[in-house]
């Protein structure tokens, strides 16, 4: 245990030991001022100060320097430093800005404020595209930390979370800094290169905190914090915000205007706080805004705060972001939080010399051994020093890791949740070997209990082993054996899968499972087992339809280059038909009674949609990802969701008839998916199919295209994107040509948000339309209204739709209940 005293020892060395001049900066009354902006004159040489108002600067070279001090709130100061004076403590003092509107000229009908808006507004668009190209050095810092963690959450324990929590359950969970190197041109062009990464306690990871992900304009209409979060100086911001000028005061010989921000409505998507513009420049100065996590629609956050700083430049005419500093709160399931991610922009040079292949999809890299630098290079090269906080856990969690990967501590936490338990024969039971990278689970028959009028009430148990062999599991091995068994039928069958990701760069994968199973009709499942039992047991509703299906598969898929992904699988198939054995129901209900178990004809219980038959299947699926940005790991791959371009899915699809040559056929498909953002007005997504069979008119029922119908009334989708919520599920099931579209558009509180009352509720209005063209049948359509993020307190996952449905003449309404916690349950 170190003690006290080594621990400051620590911190001293760590702040003085490569900087040249350093010290503490505080105001008048002795307290620290953390993140003030710290730079060399006429350059942009410069650092921060941590919490505790600590700093360090590396000078260039052995000369004089004027070190300037910047604080938003906080006159500027500027200190000579003597070469002769070098190394030097230098200890600084800022005082408030004196803030004045004496040379204001007010008027009894606007504030002078929004005159000052207007013409910031008016040159937005000439701010964003100010600056053409330039090269920087980035620095960033996260830190998270939970306060009075609960022992467990739901049931699990949580542990001590890697040594981070101490005797009162409170610690830094995530403490990681970010060394790098940024390239940027005109319009869209952006290239990170890590130097170097460093996160605590795991000497193999990568931080998360990169200079594309700190990358906020409020020069842009809105910033993306998952809602769009209308900026106070947008084209459209009259309509969102009230401004009033505090006053002005002048840095050297420009003049700075202090403006309140303050919401028209509280709830709608905005910010509050103050932001300071440059007179006559009508750039921003300084901000200093807030949100909620009411207003980005992430309820667990309790508060985030936003503050950036500029540096005027008199060569480009531009005020230039200097550091940016973002400090959050979190509340969820007992547990409470904050953090902090500090980013600091340094030697910017507006005139770089950029290649012809500089720049493509790849926006971050890291360096080779970018994670293994030392802590001398640390102390060199880091330019905010480290709080006493952030030390000791560098410090705790270093000197426990190589414990923790040791075979004698990872032994003792797998001994301890390896035990077995009175119930593990029931619900489950896993045995882990952390040291060797392995685990064998096994799965319950509670957790699987199921009823259908196929098999009665069934169930599963299931054997699993997974191999991974590196600390992330990106590549592993996994084999899984399940046993299914419904009482009525008295029918056990057995299926398994054997797949292998061989690396994590191009995600090389192959897999081969087979057996018996039985499965729907429609191969997506649009109707999930646990729904299907509700409404089978007490609304006497059995709208699943099944069939036996034997067989052995062998699959393939990989990214055969960035933005194509190739799947491929080839199949032997027999197929029997599966008669209804159940009768049983809760809740009898005199006007209805089951079906068959024949979706062609649900009142026919003799004959079935299909006979016993033998299929040989393939199929080749290429994904197209257009303009696909992804991150470079050493050892992997990561690909990034953008909203600009949609993604494109060729398929096509071979049946070869092996008992009959009448079920041979081939099926041709397409698809176009985006999720569009439009900024402040929502988001908008589509998914557009169409396909076509050639020689498909005999073809097995189990081979037709399948749509994804609903006639629970219960959606558990996050998105109605992929499904037709009035449908019945194999109405227009079709071997013929098809087109299927589904447009969405969720309004993000943009329309709601501005009716007062309704906008305190925080909802958010959908609008659907959905069509579906096949062969010979009539168009069917649907058009939805609804309401999302419904729930209680800050657990929203419920919405509420009114769809209504238009087919052959006819038109029907009902409502639809969202239960959208079943998808992140993967219930659906």
């Amino acid at each position: 245990m170190l003690t006290k005293l080594t621990l400051f020892f620590l911190f001293i060395t760590s702040a003085i030991s490569f900087a040249q001049v350093s010290g503490i900066i505080t105001d008048k009354n002795g307290e620290p001022l953390p993140y003030v902006n710290i730079y060399l004159q006429g350059s942009y040489v410069g650092t921060t100060s941590n919490d505790f108002g600590t700093y360090e600067i590396d000078l260039p070279k052995k000369e004089s320097y004027q070190l300037v001090f910047q604080f938003l709130g906080y006159k500027t100061l500027t200190k000579k430093v003597a070469k002769n004076e070098l190394p030097l403590t230098l200890n600084v003092i800022l005082e408030e800005e004196s803030i004045s509107l004496e040379t204001v000229v007010l008027s009894s009908s606007e504030d002078p404020a929004y005159r000052i808006i207007r013409k910031t507004i008016a040159q937005r668009k000439e701010n964003l595209n100010r600056i053409t190209a330039f090269t920087a050095d980035f620095y960033s810092r996260g830190l998270w930390r939970v306060k009075d963690m609960p022992e467990k959450i739901m049931g699990q324990e949580v542990g001590d979370m890697e040594g981070a929590l101490d005797s009162t359950r409170t610690g830094v969970i995530y403490l990681s800094e970010t060394i790098s190197e940024i390239a940027y041109q005109h319009p869209n062009d952006f290239r990170e290169i890590v130097k170097a990464s460093l996160v605590s306690g795991n000497d193999n990871g990568f931080s998360f905190n990169s200079a594309r992900q700190s990358n906020f304009s409020f020069y842009e209409n809105t910033i993306d914090l998952n809602a769009p979060i209308v900026s106070p100086i947008s084209v459209n911001a009259l309509n969102y915000y009230k401004y009033k000028l505090d006053g002005v005061f002048y840095e050297g010989s420009k003049l700075i205007n202090k403006i309140i921000v303050t919401p028209k409505r509280p709830k709608d998507r905005i910010w509050e706080g103050v932001i300071y513009i440059v007179e006559d420049d009508w750039q921003l100065y300084g901000v200093n805004l807030s949100t909620t996590g009411a207003a980005i629609q992430v309820p667990m956050i309790t508060k985030l705060d936003f503050k950036q700083n500029f540096k005027y430049d008199e060569k480009k005419n531009a005020w230039i972001k200097i550091s940016q500093t973002i400090d959050f709160g979190f509340a969820f399931f007992g547990v409470k939080g904050d953090g902090r991610f500090i980013a600091n922009y340094s030697n910017y040079d507006f005139k770089p010399t950029f290649e012809k292949n500089d720049f493509s999809n790849e926006v971050l890299s890291f360096m080779p051994k970018a994670n293994k630098k030392d802590s001398v290079y640390w102390k060199e090269y880091r330019p905010v020093p480290l709080s006493i906080e952030e030390l000791k856990d560098y410090v705790k969690k270093d000197s426990i890791q190589t414990l923790r990967k040791s075979k004698s501590y990872l032994d003792s936490i797998d001994n301890k949740s390896n035990k077995f338990g009175f119930m593990d024969p029931l619900l489950g039971y896993s045995f882990q070997n952390s040291y060797k990278k392995y685990k064998f689970s096994y799965e319950g028959p509670l957790t699987n209990i199921n009823y259908n009028t196929v098999q009665g009430w069934n169930s599963k148990v299931g054997l699993s082993y997974n191999k991974w062999y590196d600390d992330n599991r990106t590549v592993w091995l996994t084999t899984k054996l399940n046993a299914t068994y419904g009482i009525i039928e008295d029918r056990l069958r057995f299926n398994g899968i054997i797949a292998k990701r061989f690396n994590y760069k191009n995600k090389l994968t192959f897999q081969i499972d087979g057996g018996s199973k039985v499965k729907q009709f429609n191969n997506d499942e649009p109707i999930s087992p646990m729904i299907n039992a509700i409404s089978t047991l007490f609304f006497e509703r059995n709208y699943m339809k099944l069939y036996e299906l034997n067989y052995g598969r062998l699959a393939y898929s990989q990214e055969i280059v960035n933005g194509f992904k190739l799947t491929a699988a080839t199949a032997y198939e027999n197929r029997k038909p599966l008669y209804n054995a159940a009768d049983w129901v809760f809740i009898p209900n005199s006007g209805v009674s089951y079906t068959s178990n024949n979706p062609l004809n649900p009142s026919d219980f003799e004959n079935a949609a299909i006979i016993d038959h033998d299929v040989f299947k393939t199929f080749i699926k290429a994904d197209i990802v257009f303009g696909q940005k992804y991150i470079s790991f050493p050892d992997g791959k990561f690909n990034l969701t953008d909203s600009k371009f949609p993604q494109v899915t060729f398929r096509f699809e071979n049946g070869i008839g092996i008992s009959e040559s009448k079920y041979s056929f081939s099926q041709l498909s397409a698809k176009v998916y985006q999720n569009l953002s439009l900024g402040n007005k929502g988001t908008l997504t589509y998914n557009l199919k169409a396909g076509t069979f050639i020689n498909g008119e005999n073809i097995s029922f189990v081979d037709f295209q399948h749509f994804n119908g609903n006639q629970t009334r219960v959606g558990t989708a996050s998105i109605y994107d992929n499904v037709f919520n009035l449908l019945p599920y194999y109405e227009l099931s079709t071997n013929k040509n098809y087109f299927e579209g589904h447009l969405e558009h969720d309004f993000k509180g943009w329309v709601l948000g501005k009716i007062p009352g309704i906008n305190q509720l925080n909802f958010n209005l959908i609008a659907g339309a959905h069509f579906l063209s096949t062969g010979n049948n009539k168009p069917y359509s649907e058009l939805s209204i609804g309401i999302d993020n419904l729930g209680f307190g800050k657990y929203r996952v419920l919405r509420l739709d009114y769809v209504r449905s238009f087919y052959n003449g006819s038109d029907y309404g009902a409502i639809i209940f969202g239960l959208k916690f079943l998808d992140l349950l993967g219930v659906n």
